[in-house]
């Protein structure tokens, strides 16, 4: 059995002002989530690693630079980038705070946090949750079913809200119910079991508990 562990990146600048960073907007890692990386690592060491897949983007990318030097194993980890685990393109909700898109765009934001299967992104030239999963899928069963003869543990560090809606797609929720059990944290970790790459079992979701500080709702997207 392949054991997947979907890291949410660390936090960032955005993420504590309360702001949409989605597939273009990025901001920089707070000076703390360098030490909630290490954090992170001091829970992952239990555990061997074939490698580490990335989404390209900044915030990603160097919290798996940051994991791979944290386990410090004799050889170091490759970090693969694949484009396919960037976050959700939010057009142009991006950049703008949560407060200012709820006055901005109501019915998108409400739909998109708590109603997946009512949600249209054409108002804001944004990305769908079908189109979200035509291009995420694929590359997650690809990753697992590489490393199945192996029966390896792999990690996958991406993006919050496409982490939350992918994970419960793998596990067969329906689009309605996919943020029935709200979102993830900073620098969480998410286990999925297969055996095949096809069909998936949770052993943890939004797990935090090596981390030392108490969590806010900034944390959570």
């Amino acid at each position: 059995m392949t054991k997947l562990f979907f890291i949410r990146h660390g936090k960032t600048k955005w993420n504590l002002e309360g702001r949409y960073q989605g597939a273009q907007g990025d901001s920089p890692l707070l000076q703390e989530s360098y030490q909630e990386i290490q954090q992170l690592c001091s829970f992952l060491k239990d555990y061997q690693f074939e490698c580490i897949y990335s989404s390209p983007i900044k915030r990603a990318a160097i919290t798996a630079e940051k994991i791979a030097e944290g386990l410090r194993l004799q050889q170091p980890l490759e970090v693969k980038s694949i484009s396919e685990l960037r976050e959700f393109n939010l057009g142009k909700m991006e950049g703008m705070k949560f407060t200012d898109v709820a006055q901005r765009y109501p019915q998108e934001l409400e739909a998109f946090r708590h109603h997946p299967d009512k949600y249209d992104p054409s108002e804001i030239n944004g990305e769908s949750f079908p189109e979200l999963f035509a291009r995420m899928t694929p590359a997650i069963k690809e990753i697992a079913q590489q490393h199945q003869a192996e029966s390896k543990n792999i990690l996958i560090v991406s993006h919050g809200a496409a982490l939350c809606a992918e994970i419960r797609h793998l596990l067969g929720y329906p689009l309605a119910d996919l943020r029935a059990a709200g979102g993830l944290a900073n620098t969480s970790t998410t286990i999925l079991e297969t055996g095949n790459g096809e069909n998936y079992k949770c052993l943890a979701w939004n797990k935090t508990d090596y981390l030392e500080r108490k969590l806010s709702d900034t944390d959570i997207v």
